[in-house]
């Protein structure tokens, strides 16, 4: 499987490449993780509970789906080998169109108005409008970029060269460029802060009013999905089979938790963390890291919660809905 991020987790699409405006400010390189507070005892959670994921629908989108995003009525899927996104109906999982984008997206994420996507062959991001896939722009960012998130106001991208890029939303204006370190991945909003994965080991803390770097904190090897529950920052070690509790105020590691296989994607339901990844779709109990559920599901990445139900892609052309009661 591709490596991507979820954030996670974004698709994107080109149609008329358009200059940046503005110039990208970077910041003096990124300095060396922090190491954090000795965590919490790592842990392996007792006898998994009993239920059962059992999946509500099984929807076909485009070549390679990766990342998800949800605009309040519909999901929408990044197809990386289709060099599209496909916008699906939350209700009744109908398919509402496939949208030409920018060549490799991996990422797609939702303003309130417009869905963005990065085109990581393209080093570009295009903005559609939600309402009929009409394609309003796309703009340069870094190299390589893989996924974003919205803070409100602006769009973050982050990019495979050790960057990330901010973008004002009404315009596609680049507002700056960030210094974060390498592999940078995936990217989460917590409020007041961006944060932004790296695939080594890391995690990188901006504020979000000016990107400036406020922390630098090491977790599991691989670092690669990342979610926010509203009060910490949890991310995915693909290359620990393990996944990071961070709190969100100092980036303090509160915990560090057992999620066996390759885990890739987060999402947060309210109650739980979702993780997708090979061979595992797994459910952690958010207050402790406990594991609830663990089910066989493999090659999946992007995963996203839309108030009801989680929602999960899966190569080579799936998108599937689970229920989150228990």
């Amino acid at each position: 499987m591709r490596r991507t991020v979820c954030a996670g987790l974004v698709a994107l699409s080109l149609a008329n490449l358009l200059p940046s405006f503005g110039q990208s400010r970077a910041t003096t390189p990124s300095p060396q993780p922090q190491t954090a507070p000795a965590p919490a005892k790592s842990r392996e959670s007792a006898t998994p509970h009993q239920e059962t994921l059992n999946p509500k629908r099984k929807i076909t989108v485009g070549d390679e789906p990766y990342g998800l995003a949800f605009d309040g009525v519909n999901i929408w899927t990044a197809n990386h080998d289709g060099s599209s996104v496909t916008k699906v109906r939350r209700n009744d999982g109908a398919v509402l169109g496939t949208f030409a984008v920018g060549r490799g997206p991996y990422g797609v994420a939702f303003d309130g108005t417009h869905i963005w996507a990065t085109s990581n062959v393209e080093n570009t991001v295009t903005k559609l409008r939600a309402s009929d896939g009409k394609n309003m722009g796309t703009f340069s960012v870094g190299k390589g970029p893989w996924w974003l998130s919205s803070d409100g106001a602006n769009i973050w991208v982050a990019n495979g060269n050790g960057s990330v890029t901010k973008l004002r939303a009404d315009d596609g204006r680049q507002l700056g460029t960030y210094a974060v370190g390498e592999g940078a991945i995936a990217v989460a909003f917590d409020g007041s802060d961006i944060w932004v994965t790296s695939d080594r080991n890391y995690v990188t803390k901006l504020r979000a009013s000016d990107g400036t770097v406020v922390g630098t904190y090491t977790v599991g090897n691989g670092a690669m999905g990342i979610v926010f529950d509203g009060t910490n920052i949890w991310v995915a070690n693909r290359g620990s089979s393990s996944v990071s509790k961070l709190r969100a105020s100092d980036g303090q590691v509160l915990g560090t938790f057992a999620a066996p296989g390759a885990p890739y994607g987060l999402a947060f339901d309210g109650k739980n963390i979702w993780v997708t990844g090979s061979p595992y779709l797994m459910k952690l109990r958010a207050t402790d890291g406990t594991l609830l559920s663990k089910i066989t599901l493999l090659n999946t990445s992007g995963i996203i919660f839309d108030g009801t139900s989680v929602w999960v892609a899966q190569t080579p052309t799936s998108l599937i809905e689970f229920g989150t009661r228990e």
